[in-house]
């Protein structure tokens, strides 16, 4: 049985969760693009896993958009798309207090900054969906 997650999410407080959710994932893979280009070190490897969970969450949910399928999500779509960006998100986290404590530079202020942003804002959206017929209507 294939349940359906709906979200009731007015539309304008999903604006103002997906800005700045959408400047974290972004932040993230600018920084970690601009530490490949110095070379590749232990954090800079390290960097990528956060970095391909986030990327997994945006092509879901372009795909989704695509689709025509904002409100109304079957669960793996759901968890592909807002788990795999708050996961993503969430494991930034101590990614890059790790690079701050070794000193890997200020991109490391930047990433963590990106990483709490695509957490929080991701899972703000994620938590709001609930199985279809859960909740209030939309407004």
């Amino acid at each position: 049985m294939n349940v359906l997650y709906e979200s009731k999410l007015p539309t304008k407080r999903w604006i103002a969760y997906d800005l700045p959710g959408n400047v974290g994932w972004i932040a993230w893979n600018v920084c970690l693009f601009l530490l490949l280009k110095q070379g590749i070190t232990w954090f800079s490897v390290l960097a990528i896993i956060p970095a391909i969970l986030m990327l997994i969450g945006v092509i879901e949910l372009i795909s989704e958009r695509m689709a025509k399928l904002d409100w109304v999500l079957p669960k793996a779509r759901l968890y592909c798309g807002f788990g795999s960006l708050t996961v993503g998100g969430v494991l930034g986290i101590p990614v890059a207090a790790a690079g701050l404590i070794a000193a890997q530079g200020n991109l490391c202020w930047w990433m963590l900054a990106g990483a709490c942003l695509c957490a929080l804002f991701a899972w703000l959206i994620f938590r709001e969906y609930h199985p279809q017929g859960q909740e209030g209507s939309r407004t």
